[in-house]
């Protein structure tokens, strides 16, 4: 009897213990900010999800377009961004684009390029997400990424992303994400004052 109270109160303090856990694990995690769902996400979890990568391929494809070598296509209802090469090909890339009432067109030059960018919310942004901070300095956990290609003047960009899952689908506010290996290879070949034209 003694032995079955002893191996009650053990499994008892174990049970205990794992609920604790369960209800200070979240509270006390690292938390990173989701630009997607304008909300902060445990860092584990999003870490796992990191290792799934994109589900789109960088590939070279047949191209032809009278835009010169160099050039950046968006193409948003396609999911893909095309840097146009020599000899009528591509180098195609699959990105995310912005969601319903985040999508726009028209054609810039690429002002600015930048490695491990920090992260300036925009105002209207953090009229959304009041708990934004009001700067994210550079690294794997910021939302731009690893790159950014700044657009013109506008407060959108080409970036990297810290959720490579999301590649493919319409989920931004309005910039356009590769992945972190994917935008590190488009800056390599692009250079400031390089056309972008982005289309529907």
């Amino acid at each position: 009897m003694k032995n079955m109270s002893k191996r009650r109160i053990a499994v008892a303090g174990v049970l205990s213990a794992i609920l604790t856990l369960s209800l200070i694990g979240p509270a006390t995690a690292a938390r990173v900010y989701n630009a997607d769902t304008n909300t902060w996400e445990d860092a584990g979890t999003v870490k796992a999800r990191n290792k799934r990568g994109s589900p789109i391929a960088r590939t070279i494809v047949d191209y032809e377009t009278t835009l010169k070598p160099g050039t950046i296509v968006v193409e948003t209802s396609e999911r893909r961004l095309y840097l146009v090469l020599e000899d009528g090909k591509a180098m195609r890339y699959g990105i995310g684009v912005g969601r319903d009432g985040f999508r726009w067109s028209g054609q810039h030059k690429i002002t600015r390029v930048a490695e491990w960018p920090g992260w300036t919310p925009p105002a209207q942004m953090r009229k959304r997400v009041p708990d934004l901070p009001a700067y994210m300095p550079g690294g794997p956990d910021n939302p731009l990424g690893a790159r950014a290609l700044y657009i013109g003047s506008t407060l959108y960009r080409i970036h990297g992303t810290s959720e490579p899952w999301t590649i493919g689908q319409a989920v931004s506010s309005g910039c356009i994400r590769l992945t972190n290996e994917d935008i590190t290879d488009l800056y390599e070949r692009v250079k400031v004052g390089a056309l972008v034209v982005v289309r529907q």
